[in-house]
């Protein structure tokens, strides 16, 4: 049991590396409010306003690869500083831009910060935490992206009552994208306050600072356990590269952490959030009530992310993710039917359907997947693990972003939604069939999940 001194420092750690979500939830949302505008104010095609919206993750997937090197070289902490640098440039150059062009280059520097950030950040608390409560720390990132995601919906909403149509054309949508220094100021504030990861230390030769930061967290007996294992997993990380991932059982761990990866994106959260208003406003709202709607849709994101945080280290993630990936499919189906059949008031039922459809994500493949990805690889290769996983994660997030309003232009509402229904189906039984239960194990336990079973001959032979 964590000393209450102990719990709190453990506390302000995760929640300042977990604001990183803000920026993350920020720009998720904030071009959906946008990209009405952008649309009328520059003739953008389905497939230029996709890639408005989608620019952003080329950087991303671009940071999350050079994360790991560069974490591994400079340290957790200054590489997230740099990202929260890189997300302040970011938010302004897009209320500046002048066209297009500066603001798909403004996006993808911000894309840049926020993938260093997303690799760096949970990893950053599962190296911390203990593992008592590592899974509702490391769903932190996930809850302050969900509350950057609904707060950035109330912007929008509040910035396009400010005015007119015709100023919200002009100016409006670059207030929405300058509110970004928000986000990244209190981000980068907040990490002149946090200790470097005490596994960055030790394996940089300062063993002494790395054990006063263990020891504040744990206590001296349990940092002196930790401080040995973690140098032990040094020792055997230098003699490791990436392609051990592609060995029986850590090829394994490699599928499951991208399956996780994609499946948090692919199964059409993002697209609600990237395009709310422009769903709402197919069926019907106007006059800026398909921001309210969108807002509507953020605060169910919240209070659920919250429930998740509650359940995720009692109930475990496997069976959250099961239990939320079931109803999704059935929501999607339910989406999909408004627009099928194209019923006359369906606006109330379409919110109920996104709204029962975003709280099952957010219970299950919204956080969960952000915790488990760190926690499944072994100590020595947790790092490069964690760059790929993240990188289809990120690539993933550009697909859906790109497509979704070329899917729904070309295809329609029904197909597109009922597609991310069977995507969902798929999510289902890949989750009951290959990925295992980690709730309330240590990292080091964890590792032990991937070993290689060893056959009879070889039981026998060492027998």
């Amino acid at each position: 049991m964590l000393e209450k001194h102990s719990t709190w420092y453990v506390i302000v750690i995760a929640v300042s590396a977990g604001m990183a979500g803000l920026l993350y939830g920020f720009d998720t949302a904030v071009i959906s409010g946008a990209i009405g505008y952008l649309q009328e104010l520059y003739d953008l095609s389905p497939a230029m306003e996709g890639w408005v919206i989608s620019c952003v993750m080329i950087g991303g997937v671009l940071g999350v690869a050079a994360s790991g090197f560069l974490s591994e070289r400079f340290g957790r902490k200054n590489i997230m500083i740099v990202a929260a640098v890189l997300f302040i440039i970011s938010a302004l150059g897009s209320a500046f831009a002048t066209g297009v062009t500066m603001l798909v280059w403004a996006r993808i520097i911000g894309g840049f910060g926020i993938g260093f950030a997303s690799a760096l950040s949970v990893t950053y608390i599962s190296e911390c935490a203990p593992p008592a409560i590592r899974g509702r720390l490391g769903s932190l990132y996930q809850l302050f992206t969900i509350f950057g995601i609904c707060a950035t919906f109330y912007i929008n909403y509040g910035v396009a009552n400010s005015g007119s149509y015709a100023w919200g054309l002009e100016e409006g949508w670059r207030w929405m994208l300058g509110y970004g220094t928000i986000p990244g100021i209190i981000f980068l504030i907040l990490l002149f306050f946090i200790p470097e990861s005490p596994r960055y230390l030790i394996k940089k030769g300062r063993d002494s600072e790395a054990f006063q930061i263990l020891k504040r967290i744990n206590g001296e007996t349990i940092a002196k356990k930790e401080s040995k294992e973690i140098k032990a997993s040094l020792d055997v990380e230098q003699s490791y590269s990436a392609k051990e991932l592609l060995k029986p059982g850590l090829r394994m761990a490699l599928g499951v952490g991208i399956f996780l990866a994609l499946f948090n994106q692919v199964i059409g959260m993002n697209a609600v959030t990237y395009y709310g208003p422009d769903i709402f406003r197919s069926v019907g709202f106007e006059n800026n009530t398909e921001f309210l709607a969108t807002s509507i849709i953020g605060s169910v994101q919240v209070v659920f992310t919250i429930v998740a945080l509650l359940l995720i280290d009692k109930l475990g993630r496997k069976k959250l993710m099961a239990i939320g990936s079931s109803l999704m499919a059935i929501f999607m189906v339910l989406i999909g039917s408004v627009f099928y059949f194209e019923p006359a008031n369906s606006g109330p039922l379409l919110i109920i359907f996104i709204a029962g459809f975003t709280a099952a994500f957010c219970v299950s493949m919204g956080p969960i997947p952000w915790i488990m990805i760190p926690e499944i690889f072994p100590n020595h290769l947790r790092a490069k693990a964690v760059g790929i996983a993240t990188m289809f994660l990120w690539g993933a997030n550009w697909a859906i972003g790109q497509f979704t309003p070329v899917l729904i232009n070309n295809m329609g509402g029904a197909f597109t939604f009922w597609m991310f229904a069977v995507i969902n189906v798929i999510c289902f039984t890949f989750v009951m069939t290959i990925v295992p239960e980690t709730k309330n194990k240590s990292l080091e336990e964890i590792g032990e999940l991937w070993k290689p079973k060893k056959s009879g001959k070889q039981i026998a032979r060492e027998g």
